[in-house]
């Protein structure tokens, strides 16, 4: 899992496992792996599900969320990037940092402040293009 995934998961939740997707040909259910599923007891047909958003979180308050975390008083983790990292339980390293930095990016990360100010901005930026509720004084 990306590092970016990481962070999200952390503050937004991991996603429910979807439910077996099944569809019904001729009167008959057939499961996502191509077998027929029987009956459940009682005559009730199983569930049937053909598209489905399950799992998917949407405006989900990010600043909440990570000012709920147990340790968020110690950490500046409202601008830095090492600190958000440290929050969520990612080893802040310089090597991790450079691979986020390439994941939302940045091919050329060297870890100077002005990249890591840019750094924290872009995960904020992607967790409210995934459905967060970021301040925008952490977008900009």
């Amino acid at each position: 899992m990306s590092i970016f995934g990481k962070i999200k998961d952390a503050i937004f939740g991991k996603k429910k496992a979807q439910p077996d997707v099944q569809i019904t040909v001729d009167g008959k259910t057939v499961g996502r792996d191509g077998n027929l599923v029987e009956a459940q007891p009682g005559g009730v047909p199983p569930p049937t599900v053909t598209t489905s958003n399950a799992g998917v979180m949407n405006d989900v308050d990010v600043e909440q969320q990570l000012a709920a975390m147990p340790g968020a008083s110690d950490l500046n983790w409202r601008s830095s990037i090492v600190d958000l990292m440290k929050l969520v339980g990612i080893d802040p390293s310089y090597e991790n940092r450079k691979d986020l930095a390439r994941e939302l990016g940045d091919k050329d990360y060297s870890g100077k402040a002005e990249e890591n100010i840019w750094l924290h901005r872009a995960v904020m930026q992607g967790l409210a293009r995934n459905g967060g509720k970021v301040p925008a004084a952490m977008l900009d």
